[in-house]
């Protein structure tokens, strides 16, 4: 019985920690491009990282750039 609680706390410890090395990134680029910082938080989805990616990698420039 004991096992099977550490194991779902090990579970919990990877994903909050593969969320957070996805969505810091996107948290700090994000804003370069003209997009809400919030609009991050889609990156704890694996769908919603690939939709980010995506979007970054067709989008024409930087906003601060002329």
């Amino acid at each position: 019985m004991m096992m099977g609680s550490m194991a779902m706390g090990n579970m919990l410890t990877g994903f909050l920690f593969l969320a957070i090395l996805l969505v810091v990134p996107f948290w700090r680029i994000l804003p370069s491009y003209g997009i809400s910082k919030w609009v991050s938080l889609l990156a704890i989805l694996p769908v919603g990282a690939l939709i980010l990616l995506w979007v970054l990698a067709f989008r024409e420039s930087f906003s601060d750039r002329s």
